[in-house]
């Protein structure tokens, strides 16, 4: 199978839905003109495109990439829950792998109300129904939101069985805020203290308001291309490989052994995270940045010990020695993550593309980790999707990083 490369990227601003000026249609323009222009292409050079989103009619991605031109291309549309734009950007990568194409457009977005995700459609079977009722089974029901509810027990017996403490939660949280204070892109850039972070409003066992990503409206598209293409346009010096890139849906585990991790996806993201590992042919050590998965902090600190950046039952003590942050073993989300960048559905793993192609080319400013070599990329979707890719540069010969690669971050956590 063909190499592939993402060879430009772009995003919008992440922010409050009912806040931000325009239509989903104005948001995925936006995010595919700067792709485009990061990677000096016209709409013409590309053959396909792949558009996610969540809530919307069926062709809403003709309706967002006609604004950039009507070429007749295939444009094909996908829903893969909150693993939405990981799965537009596989699906692209698969086109180019099989050498359909050589150059693909993944574009994801949203537009979302306000407030907790509820169920759109009541007359027919809730797709989230089997791990609903398993979850109640194990731990019963409150008033939360459901979702706030199934990532929450999954760290309330991640404390039962390794000890963890509730500070762990909210140490994600605080990590998390302060990193999105660099990123103008996010849809909070407030650092708040871990006192701030505990004594806000609980929500749900030990997750408090500031550790719950918020709904968000936003969009974020990436390039993608073969080897021939890169070579044949001159963007050897910016082309990022996707070097690993895995899908796993809902495993038996997931229900017959009545855990409340793995009905959150634990299972998912591990045996997602091992294939792409041993396709890679890399290790956890041999990465320097993370853009994982986090809804809720607790689904940070679970995914930590499915993803192998620490052993089971050490997530605590990772947290604790901050090799989640600067400074320490990987830099995990230095975006800000899902709850201070913002949570659009099916832009989200695009935007998690874009941070991660910006830190290999030292573009990050001033949220850049230093000398990164590998990155890693985790999205996850109940009911179920989980996706880990892994990046590095394709032609690291040929590329003169950002200085800023080099200017050591100091931890202030």
């Amino acid at each position: 199978m063909g190499r592939v490369y993402v060879i430009g990227v772009g995003m919008t601003k992440f922010d409050k839905p009912g806040t931000k000026s325009g239509d989903y249609n104005e948001w995925a323009k936006e995010a595919i003109l700067k792709a485009l222009e990061d990677a000096k292409l016209s709409m013409d050079e590309i053959e396909q495109a792949v558009a996610g989103f969540v809530y919307g009619d069926s062709t809403c991605g003709q309706r967002a990439i006609y604004e950039v031109g009507m070429t007749g291309i295939p444009i094909y549309n996908v829903n893969n829950n909150c693993a939405t734009g990981s799965t537009a950007l596989c699906v692209g990568k698969q086109f180019i792998e099989g050498g359909l194409n050589d150059c693909v457009l993944a574009v994801g977005f949203e537009k979302m109300e306000r407030g907790s995700l509820t169920p759109k459609y009541k007359d027919r079977t809730n797709p989230y129904e089997k791990q609903y009722m398993l979850m109640g089974e194990l731990a019963g029901f409150t008033t939360a939101p459901l979702a706030t509810q199934m990532l929450g027990n999954a760290g309330i017996e991640h404390m039962r069985k390794y000890g963890t403490k509730p500070e762990h939660f909210a140490k994600i949280a605080y990590k998390n805020h302060k990193h999105s204070v660099n990123n103008p892109y996010s849809q909070f850039q407030t650092e708040y203290t871990m006192e701030q972070i505990v004594n806000s409003p609980k929500i749900f066992g030990p997750l408090t308001r500031l550790q719950c990503c918020p709904t968000s409206d936003g969009a974020a598209a990436a390039i993608l291309a073969s080897e021939k293409f890169v070579r044949s346009h001159g963007l050897e010096a910016q082309a990022v490989e996707i070097i690993a890139m895995e899908m796993v849906t809902d495993l038996e585990s997931t229900f017959s052994e009545r855990s409340l991790m793995k009905v959150a996806g634990y299972d998912m993201s591990k045996t997602a995270a091992e294939r792409a590992y041993a396709k890679s042919g890399i290790s956890p050590d041999d990465i320097q940045v993370v853009e994982l998965h986090d809804c809720f902090s607790t689904n940070e600190l679970i995914t930590y010990e499915a993803l192998g950046l620490c052993p089971v039952g050490k997530a605590g003590e990772y947290i604790d020695k901050g090799d989640n942050t600067y400074g320490g073993k990987h830099v995990v989300n230095p975006s800000g993550g899902l709850i201070s960048k913002g949570h659009p559905l099916g832009a989200t793993g695009l935007a998690q593309c874009v941070e991660l192609s910006w830190q290999l080319r030292g573009l990050a400013e001033a949220r850049q980790v230093p000398n990164v070599r590998y990155a890693l990329q985790h999205n996850y979707g109940i009911g179920g999707a989980a996706i880990v890719a892994i990046y590095k540069l394709g032609f690291p010969e040929r590329h003169n990083k950002n200085i800023a690669a080099n200017i050591k971050v100091e931890s202030k956590l």
